[in-house]
């Protein structure tokens, strides 16, 4: 059988449709669930990532097929394949990701396709100027993903390339711009919250108040 269509089989069997309606409810009605709780649904197609990385070769074939599906469940399923198959993925994968993170957008998939990024940033240098380049694009979620691609990096995250890239967003009223910017400052100021605070300090009158107010949460 079709892989998708083989995934698709297991999780309408998994279909809860009271939780389902909470789900969508949650992501205000943009986008349709199966209502699977992450544990459940990610313990459903455990085996069959565990397979797909025994190939050692992205399938996006499969993964553009799981995109088009109509429940968010599949579009979850595409980042949890992408994590768990991260060393596959390279700079020239990218445009592919970048696909994804335009296409029914939203916060719950761009803040984990840019994880993705984020490591490929760590193997290849080429992504910091990409980087750099999405963080003046008009798309909010491109802009998110520059922001937020190295999260959770710790020491291996590049603080001149935050900086800059944070700086070239400031003058958004963009709630998940400003939200991003004070996430990203945040999460690094439990590796370097000397840094951090510092950089609040510098520029504290160009910051929006909620990145403050994230950014400071730790210091």
């Amino acid at each position: 059988m079709d892989k998708y269509l083989e995934i698709k089989k297991m999780l309408e069997a998994l279909e809860d449709k009271e939780n389902s309606a909470a789900m969508s409810k949650y992501m205000r009605n943009m986008f349709d669930f199966y209502g699977i709780p992450t544990p459940k649904r990610k313990e459903a197609y455990s085996e069959f990532i565990k397979s797909e990385k025994k190939l050692k070769k992205i399938d996006w074939d499969f993964l553009d097929k799981c995109y088009e599906d109509d429940h968010r469940e599949f579009q979850y399923l595409v980042y949890d394949y992408l994590l768990a198959m991260k060393r596959y993925v390279y700079f020239e994968d990218i445009p592919k990701i970048e696909i994804y993170i335009t296409k029914k957008s939203w916060w719950d998939t761009t803040d984990f396709l840019c994880k993705v990024i984020g490591d490929i940033g760590i193997r290849d240098s080429r992504v910091k100027d990409l980087m750099i380049d999405w963080s003046k694009k008009d798309n909010i979620w491109i802009k998110r993903t520059a922001i937020e691609h190295q999260l959770c990096l710790k020491e291996k995250t590049d603080t001149e390339l935050l900086e800059q890239i944070i700086v070239n967003c400031f003058g958004s009223d963009e709630f998940f711009i400003n939200k991003a910017i004070g996430w990203a400052l945040r999460d690094y100021s439990k590796t370097n919250p000397k840094w951090v605070k510092d950089f609040v300090n510098r520029y504290n009158d160009k910051m929006n108040n909620l990145s403050i107010k994230e950014a400071s949460k730790y210091l």
